[in-house]
């Protein structure tokens, strides 16, 4: 498969009427068009502005992601024969994008140890199974886990039903993702989210974009670049792969763009995989040098700022060159375009996060920007780009371990009742005390814990040592073949825009959306507040200051949020105005932190040594263009011109030095564990020294390693070895991949399910 030279284009727009004409046009149009917030990324689209429109109320607006998200939804009922058919054995040798395709779960099922089948279950036996075992159990035997899919309403009502229950192991996807941007914001400017909103951005005169590839994973975002080097400004992208959309995209929905194609990157550095804290620490150091440091605003609204100017003038640039891989030169000429913009934003995606000093990453950006006030204005600012569409409204709604004092105060005096006061355990710990046996329950709230999980066999044993895992889910993924439990029940529910009542969901920029759902495909799932209700109404039943029956009420839900949640009061009034609003406190348009002191911290890190050495390589675990999270849409990676996914993407100068061949097949291990027979693929985009390979499927090899501070593990820069494989296999036939790649034609379903 070639790369093409452009992201987007005319290749997307074929792709479009491909999914629309499978799912049937009509239907397609009416789910993209509907009053719903959009599934997949956290940019911001829909609600009651109408889908497809963008937070400046641009149409249209719509990228393949929520084309593929969408086309998922719109598949029809996987039947009860199907279960009949295929064994747990034959699911867990499924590609997660057949077990996606499978169809749209509409049935509970339940999967007992010793058996090789799910078999279907009654809605009431299942609320009764699970009831049963919550009352078995103390709460500290318990978690659970929430994805970013969910609506605010479900994240709060099952976080309520959970610390009621007892227990305060509650967590969210972000810790496998964002968590270190939370904890590294909050830290410095004492907001943990965006701190500009979509137009600050288009304003700005110069975008850095750090350790991500929107143009795959959030593609809408790409029409802001477009138009940041329009308005004559510059973006810099910083990454150790060169991304062909970052270079030049063509936005769909933009006639000239379309036709003739937007450069992106005007500087594009490749820094070695884990130098980004070293390369950001050398911008700042140069800036300084340059004498372009906003003195009055340092000295008014920060502290730690003579510390860290000591830091910058002591450390070298001997070091930081060794530490980066980029060169003083390099550096300079970022500093000069820094040291000339008049607003900056500072962007960055998980190749900054995914690091076990993802926190140090973060308040290094933190630092550079104020640096120059770059904080705390208008068109200019910090933006972690988030990928999950409720991610940041799961959190705020109290989906955390230990819940902000406000929130626990408000919480325990609204419903009047005494909440837990254990230390809660984030989603790694939740993991680890179920390998060690502590922990005996799951439930899981959208997602693929299993998937998502560093060292996927270690997380494997441990799910497999549970009683009892509940999923609440649409269709099928990796995890109900190889996170199961003694007993593993899956209850089917609704997508969003399926919700028979009005949800809310929260933007990157803060915003807070309501969406109509209320679009009936299927029958069989329920809604996921019914269900948590349900649950709630069999094991706490005598609880007499919350009625559970009445929560299934989404407004009255939206009452109690109101309440209980700082900055959500108009949450309150939003079924009657229909308003969209931003939570107060995050945008930062002046120099006035929401911290103790009303001032911004400045932090002062050690530079980490850059890992492995001439014998090995730095591995970094990325998603492809076809994927969404854990979540493969598609088998190939259009963008980067590979047509499957067993495969290690290595610069043919190390190919070269190491005496290989491109195409033969290799083993690659790494201090937890080895994959063997992997496709070596020449790459020559990637910074030599570094290597390639797609999450989740090589997981196998990332440590439980991770970010101290946020409990993020390090999905990237993994030190791995690669060796030429001694039993070369054709594809489909390696043990160490059959989770993921395989003969088809002996387990794939020969007719549609």
């Amino acid at each position: 498969m070639k790369a093409p030279r452009t992201g987007g284009g005319w290749p997307a727009v074929w792709y479009t009427v491909k999914k629309a004409f499978e799912s049937g046009p009509w239907r397609m149009w009416q789910g993209l068009r509907s009053k719903n917030a959009c599934k997949t990324c956290a940019v911001g689209m829909g609600g009651q502005r109408g889908g497809m429109v963008n937070e400046q109320n641009h149409f249209p607006e719509v990228c393949k992601k929520s084309m593929q998200a969408m086309a998922a939804d719109l598949q029809g009922a996987i039947s009860r024969e199907f279960f009949e058919t295929y064994s747990l054995s034959q699911l867990e040798a499924w590609t997660p994008k057949q077990l996606e395709s499978a169809g749209r779960l509409v049935e509970p099922l339940i999967y007992r140890k010793g058996q090789n089948y799910y078999e279907p279950l009654s809605w009431e036996d299942a609320f009764e199974k699970i009831a049963t075992k919550l009352k078995a159990l103390t709460p500290e035997e318990t978690f659970f886990y929430f994805s970013g899919r969910s609506s605010n309403e479900a994240g709060f009502l099952l976080q309520l039903f959970a610390r009621m229950y007892g227990t305060n192991n509650v967590n969210n996807c972000s810790y496998y993702c964002h968590q270190a941007s939370g904890v590294g914001l909050s830290s410095s400017v004492g907001t943990g989210t965006a701190t500009i909103v979509l137009d600050d951005v288009e304003q700005a005169d110069l975008v850095f974009v750090i350790g991500g590839n929107p143009s795959s994973n959030h593609p809408r975002l790409m029409r802001t670049l477009m138009q940041v080097r329009r308005n004559g400004g510059k973006v810099v992208v910083i990454n150790p792969v060169i991304e062909v959309g970052l270079v030049n995209f063509s936005i769909p929905s933009d006639v000239r763009s379309l036709l003739f194609g937007s450069e992106i990157a005007t500087t594009y550095i490749q820094p070695h995989i884990g130098g980004d804290l070293a390369l950001i620490t050398g911008i700042a150091k140069r800036t300084l040098e340059l004498g372009k440091v906003e003195e009055s605003f340092l000295q008014e609204a920060t502290n730690g700022w003579e510390e860290f100017k000591a830091h910058l003038e002591s450390i070298s640039w001997e070091e930081i060159e060794a530490k980066s891989g980029v060169s003083k030169a390099e550096i300079d000429d970022l500093a000069d375009l820094y040291a000339a913009s008049k607003n900056t934003v500072f962007s960055w995606t998980m190749g900054i996060t995914h690091h076990a000093h993802g926190v140090e990453n973060v308040q290094a950006i933190v630092n550079l920007a104020l640096m120059r006030g770059m904080v705390g204005k208008p068109n200019a600012g910090l933006m972690p780009i988030r990928g999950h569409s409720n991610v940041q409204g799961i959190g705020s709604v109290g989906v955390t371990p230990k819940l902000k004092d406000a929130i626990f105060e408000r919480l325990e005096n609204h419903f009047e009742v005494q909440l837990p006061t254990t230390p809660g355990k984030d989603t790694l710990a939740c993991m680890e005390g179920a390998h060690a046996g502590d922990l005996k329950f799951g439930w899981c709230l959208g997602g693929n814990l299993y998937g998502s999980n560093p060292d996927s066999d270690y997380a494997a044993e441990a799910m497999q040592k549970l009683d009892m895992l509940v999923y609440l889910s649409t269709t099928l993924n990796t995890g109900h073949a190889y996170g199961v439990a003694d007993e593993t029940i899956i209850l089917p529910v609704l997508a969003r825009d399926e919700e028979p009542q009005a949800t809310t969901q929260e933007s990157m920029f803060n915003y807070v959306r309501l969406s109509d759902g209320g679009i009936q495909r299927i029958e069989g799932p329920r809604s996921e507040v019914s269900v948590i209700a349900g649950v709630a109404k069999k094991v706490l039943p005598e609880t007499k200051p919350i009625d559970w029956q009445s929560m299934e009420d989404h407004g009255k839900i939206r009452q109690a949020i109101a309440a209980i949640i700082p900055g959500y009061e108009a949450i309150g009034k939003i079924d009657t105005t229909k308003e969209e609003f931003q939570i107060g406190g995050r945008t930062l348009h002046s120099p006035t932190f929401p911290t103790a002191d009303g001032r911004a911290k400045i932090h002062v890190h050690d530079l980490p040594d850059l890992k492995g050495d001439d014998h090995s390589f730095r591995l970094m675990t990325v998603r492809s263009e076809g994927q969404f999270n854990t979540v493969v849409y598609e088998e190939y990676d259009f963008y980067r011109g590979q047509d499957r996914r067993d495969v290690i993407l290595m610069h043919p100068d190390d190919i070269a030095r190491l005496k290989f061949q491109p195409d033969q097949w290799v083993n690659v291990s790494s201090e937890i564990g080895k994959i063997r027979n992997v496709l070596l693929k020449s790459f020559e985009k990637i910074r030599p020294g570094n290597v390639l390979m797609y999450y989740p499927e090589a997981n196998v090899l990332v440590p439980r390693q991770s970010d101290p501070q946020s409990r993020t593990p390090a999905f990237k820069g993994i030190v791995v070895t690669v060796e030429p494989s001694v039993d070369p296999e054709p594809r489909g036939t390696s043990p160490a991949f059959k989770k993921w790649v395989f003969d088809r034609a002996a387990v794939q379903p020969t007719s549609s399910p």
